[in-house]
C-alpha cells in the first residue's frame, strides 16, 4: 500500500500511524506537512518514512472582502501543496490512500493531481453560529460581520467534504457539527491515549527549585491544562474561581499550565488573558500558591496530571483537548464543563465530575468537595481510567479501528 500521510502541522494527529505503517515492508509512506513546522516537530528520522515538506504560503489579505480571507488563504495554501504533490507524483508516487486534515486547505486539489486516490479526511470542526462556540459566552459578543466571516469560513470545508471518500471525527458531538448530508461517510474514531504511558504513578512529583519547592501525591494539588491560557479553555472562569479555591484550601498549591499566546478565539487589543484576570482578582487570592509553569515538556506535563488532587478542565463547545483524556488516564479526578463534548467522556459523580462553565462558585465547590476527602473520589478516578481503557486507548482501540479504515479503503482501491 501507498499512503499520503498530509497535515499542515506534521505530525498532528498521524503520529502514530506514521510510525506504524513506516514499520511494515509491505507499504510506502509519505508525510506531507509545512517545511516550517516539519524542522519544529519533527527532530528526529521516523523509520520507513520519507517527510516532504512545502513553503509557507504568502499571507492572505483579501482581495476582495474581508470574509473571504480564509478562504483566500486556503485556496493559496492548496496551490502551494499541488505543486508538491506535482513533484511527489512527477518521482513516480501515485498514493492508494491519502489521510488529512483539510483545515488549511492543503486537499482543495488533490483529486486533481490523484484522481484514483481514496481520500480520508479528519473531520475535526465545521462552524455554526448556534449551538456551539460561535454563540457560547456573552462576554464576548460578535458581530453581524463576524456571523459573515463565520459562514464563509466553511467554504473551503465543504468542498473537502466533496471530495472526500470517507471521513474520521474524534467524537460523535463533533461529527454532528458537519451537515447531515455528509453523516453516512463520517466515522467516528478518535486519536487515542496511550494508557501504557500515561498512567497512575505514585512515586510522581513536580519539582520548583527556585521556590525549595517539592509537590507528589500526597499534597493538595489542584491543576489547570491549557495550550495557552484563553477564554475559549474557560481561563476566565478559572481565575474567577481562585481567589475562593485558595481560601477553602489554605494547604493547596494550583498548578497552571500553558502559554500566553491565543490559540482560538480573539486576541486582545493589548496584553495577555493571563494578565487580564490576573489584574482582575489582584489582591484576593494568596499569589504565593499559584504557579503559572508555561509551556512543558510532555514527560514533566504528565507528573502535574499524577500529582494533581483535582483537574480542572473548561471548554467551550468545541473540538476536545487531549489534555482531558490524559488526565483521566493518569488517574486524576477531572472537574469537567457541562458542556459537548466533555458530557460525551464523563459522567457526573460516575467517573468524574461536572460544573457550570460559567459558575466560578461551582468550580470552587466541586474542589473542595474533592480535596475534602479524596479517598472518596477513588472509584471515580478508578472508573475515569478504565472509561480511557475501554473507549479511548490507543493500541487496542483507536489505532487499530483508524487503521482499518485506512486498509478498508487501500482494498477498494486495489479492486
Amino acid at each position: 500500500m501507498r499512503l499520503l500521510l498530509i497535515h499542515q502541522n506534521l505530525p498532528g494527529q498521524y503520529r502514530h500511524l506514521l510510525t506504524h505503517y513506516g514499520q511494515r515492508p509491505d507499504c510506502e509512506v509519505i508525510g506531507l506537512g509545512e517545511m516550517r513546522r516539519l524542522r519544529d516537530n519533527i527532530r528526529a528520522p521516523i523509520p520507513g518514512v520519507k517527510l516532504v515538506g512545502y513553503e509557507t504560503p504568502p499571507t492572505s489579505r483579501a482581495t476582495t472582502l474581508p470574509t473571504l480571507r480564509t478562504t483566500e488563504a486556503a485556496v493559496q495554501r492548496g496551490q502551494v501543496v499541488l505543486k508538491t504533490l506535482l513533484r511527489i507524483k512527477k518521482a513516480g508516487f501515485y498514493p492508494d490512500v491519502v489521510y488529512a486534515h483539510p483545515g488549511w486547505g492543503e486537499t482543495l486539489f488533490l483529486k486533481d493531481v490523484f484522481p484514483r486516490a481514496r481520500l480520508l479526511h479528519f473531520c475535526e470542526f465545521y462552524y455554526n453560529t448556534v449551538g456551539q462556540d460561535f454563540d457560547f459566552d456573552p462576554e464576548f459578543s460578535n458581530t453581524a460581520d463576524d456571523v459573515l466571516r463565520l459562514r464563509t469560513r466553511n467554504l473551503h470545508h465543504l468542498m473537502a467534504l466533496e471530495q472526500s471518500d470517507l471521513g474520521i471525527a474524534p467524537t460523535v458531538w463533533q461529527r454532528t457539527l458537519f451537515p447531515s448530508t455528509y453523516h453516512p461517510k463520517i466515522e467516528v474514531v478518535h486519536d487515542g491515549v496511550d494508557t501504557s504511558m500515561v498512567r497512575p504513578d505514585p512515586e510522581a512529583f513536580i519539582h520548583f527549585p527556585n521556590k525549595g519547592l517539592r509537590l507528589t501525591r500526597k499534597d493538595e494539588v489542584i491543576t489547570f491544562v491549557s495550550r495557552n491560557l484563553e477564554p475559549y479553555r474557560g481561563f476566565h472562569t478559572f481565575m474567577r474561581a481562585l481567589p475562593a479555591i485558595t481560601k477553602a484550601r489554605p494547604n493547596a498549591h494550583v498548578v497552571i499550565v500553558g502559554g500566553n499566546d491565543v490559540s482560538y478565539g480573539r486576541r486582545l487589543s493589548e496584553g495577555t488573558y493571563r494578565e487580564k484576570y490576573l489584574a482582575e482578582i489582584n489582591g484576593k487570592f494568596d499569589a504565593s500558591r499559584v504557579h503559572f509553569v508555561g509551556k512543558l515538556p510532555y514527560k514533566t506535563f504528565l507528573h502535574v496530571l499524577q500529582v494533581s488532587t483535582a483537574h480542572i478542565y473548561l471548554t467551550y463547545p468545541f473540538v476536545l483537548s487531549w489534555s482531558m483524556m490524559e488526565a483521566m488516564a493518569a488517574g486524576a479526578l477531572v472537574i469537567g464543563s457541562r458542556t459537548p463534548p466533555v458530557e460525551e467522556v464523563i459522567i457526573h459523580e460516575e467517573n468524574g465530575l461536572l460544573v457550570d462553565f460559567f459558575s466560578p462558585h461551582d468550580i470552587a465547590e466541586a474542589v473542595q468537595r474533592v480535596c475534602e476527602d479524596p479517598t472518596r473520589m477513588h472509584l471515580h478516578r478508578e472508573r475515569a481510567r478504565q472509561t480511557i481503557i475501554d473507549r479511548y486507548d490507543l493500541n487496542t482501540v483507536c489505532l487499530p479501528k483508524q487503521r482499518a479504515l485506512i486498509e478498508s479503503c487501500s482494498v477498494i482501491q486495489d479492486g
